[in-house]
């Protein structure tokens, strides 16, 4: 489907029209990827920080472990009667 038609410039700027704009979730200063899928060109909001960056900036370089549903209710359930234990 196709959704918009953009122009390239004597310079190779390109105009991102405003419908494609506005579904990216993009305005002035905002970062896009350019990112190959087979024959395609595909364009992307650039996400600031991936998961793993935030992983490394919060707990240093030590590999994420996987924690199971039941753990992270476990977790919860403690933090929350330690929160509000009568004191």
């Amino acid at each position: 489907m196709k959704l918009a038609q953009s122009r390239i410039t004597q310079q190779g700027r390109v105009s991102i029209p405003a419908e494609v704009r506005r579904r990216l979730g993009v305005a002035p200063g905002s970062v896009i990827d350019w990112e190959m899928e087979g024959e395609k060109i595909v364009v992307r909001r650039a996400c600031k920080f991936s998961s793993l960056a935030i992983h490394r900036a919060v707990f240093g370089d030590e590999a994420p472990r996987s924690v199971t549903v039941e753990d992270m209710d476990r977790a919860i359930g403690e933090r929350l009667k330690d929160k509000h234990a009568r004191r």
